[in-house]
């Protein structure tokens, strides 16, 4: 059998033992946060709560969107024909 492939099946092993395993040591951030929560555990969150940035500022309606979109537009195309048109003298 060559080598490679021997490996190959080693570690293959390796990653299934290491799969079935009970008790598997959790990551460094969540050891982390457990000794942090440890002193200072962490006040309730709502569970989709609104960012305060947005509530702050208000939303401006579809139509006005539109119409800047639409008159950026008309004025790009006023400007690329101006400048088609000047390049023709």
């Amino acid at each position: 059998m060559p080598e490679r492939e021997q490996d190959d099946q080693e570690r293959e092993f390796d990653l299934k033992w290491a799969d079935n395993a009970e008790h598997k040591e959790p990551s460094a951030r969540a050891r982390m946060l457990a000794a942090r929560w440890k002193e200072n555990p962490p006040g309730p969150v709502p569970f989709r709560g609104e960012p305060d940035h947005v509530a702050r500022r208000q939303r401006r309606s579809s139509w006005v969107s539109t119409a800047v979109v639409l008159g950026c537009v008309a004025g790009l195309i006023v400007l690329l024909g101006y400048i088609n048109f000047r390049a023709s003298y």
